[in-house]
């Protein structure tokens, strides 16, 4: 690796230490440029392991200043540097080239013994040995360091996947998240517009009639308008934190904009529900209660929600005109946008209510 010194660099260190004090201890004949000259490629050395050694021709220069080193030293210390070969060759070419290398070094060891009349030697058969078990271990640790290398670059590569991962994750979730506040402004508004318009149809037709009510439903729909301001607010405000509310609170407060002097509409929750789902069920709770004064003509509406253990129940029933057939294709009535809410906590949608007898609009979602 560029710009760091391995395990080969404290080996030169070791030889350049050792062959400098056996030269000035004088137990080896040793001229002074000679000295210079092992010195230099020992450093030389330590300087292309700082580069890094990962190209053929970084390998070829590595060979050649070893081979300098060994041929200028007189202590015999720097012989164990060839051991290096084979381990660079293996990194460098591949497991054949680093085999190779080994086996070639090991047989010019030999010879070079025999020829020198070293075999004979104990002492330098034992240092043959010594060589022998020193390839084996470097071509070994050869092997261990391109596992190694090869485990890096995948556990690199798998992390670069992972955050491509993570960013397109991200990416689906900003999406959803968008479409989520998307439906809620426009379910809001169209409650609250709704609303808005209700009661100032009710205050044109008791302009004459009655001026207070009319007044009062001037007063509801100016609130209607504050309220849908505010429902927008608090929709945007949901990209940066949810707010916890009470589902309970919240229902009642529907409840009550719904409401008029011809329309009742009540609401009652049972147990307890999960926080997470709270959005969910008053985003439906008040496309039916709008569906039901607005479309049905309703004088009774209630809201029941029942939270077991194992599921939830809403439920929205008026006595208003019933269903006007197939509800599928007709805009207006926002069931696709609740069922779309609903399957995407994996809870159903379903209308029931022969024609004139009320509807009754019935959301489940399992715990």
């Amino acid at each position: 690796m560029r710009g760091r010194l391995g395990p080969a660099a404290a080996l030169y260190g070791t030889v350049l230490a050792g062959g400098l004090y056996i030269a000035a201890a004088g137990l080896a004949p040793a001229t002074p440029w000679r000295t210079a000259a092992f010195v230099a490629g020992l450093l030389a050395l330590s300087a292309v392991e700082w580069l890094g050694r990962a190209t053929r021709w970084g390998l070829v220069l590595q060979v050649v200043l070893i081979h300098a080193v060994v041929a200028m030293d007189t202590s015999g210390l720097a012989r164990v540097l060839f051991l290096l070969v084979p381990f660079a060759v293996y990194r460098t070419l591949g497991r054949r080239a680093g085999y190779a290398a080994a086996l070639a070094y090991a047989v010019g060891v030999v010879s070079w013994t025999s020829a020198t009349g070293g075999s004979s030697d104990r002492e330098a058969f034992g240092d043959l040995i010594m060589f022998a078990v020193g390839l084996v271990f470097a071509v070994t640790l050869a092997a261990l360091a391109v596992k190694a290398d090869a485990d890096r670059d995948r556990a690199e590569r798998l992390l670069d996947e992972l955050a491509e991962s993570n960013r397109r994750i991200a990416a689906l979730a900003a999406a959803e998240e968008r479409n989520r506040v998307a439906r809620d402004i426009h379910d809001s508004l169209g409650h609250h517009l709704t609303a808005i318009a209700i009661q100032l149809e009710k205050a044109t037709a008791y302009r004459e009639r009655d001026a207070e009510v009319a007044a009062r439903a001037v007063t509801d729909a100016h609130g209607s308008a504050r309220a849908a301001l505010a429902e927008v607010r608090r929709s945007v405000a949901t990209l940066r934190a949810d707010v916890p509310s009470s589902l309970s609170a919240e229902l009642a407060v529907l409840a009550a904009r719904l409401g008029s002097p011809g329309t009742t509409v009540t609401s009652t929750v049972h147990g307890d529900c999960p926080p997470g789902l709270r959005a969910t069920l008053v985003r439906v709770a008040q496309e039916g209660l709008t569906n039901a004064v607005r479309h049905a003509g309703a004088r009774s509406v209630t809201v029941t929600v029942h939270c077991a253990a194992d599921a939830i129940a809403l439920t929205v029933r008026d006595d208003g005109t019933g269903l006007p057939g197939d509800l599928s294709d007709r805009p207006g009535y926002g069931l696709p946008g609740m069922r779309e809410r609903l399957a995407a906590v994996g809870g159903t949608l379903e209308l029931t209510g022969p024609p004139g007898l009320g509807t009754t609009l019935t959301a489940r979602v399992p715990l």
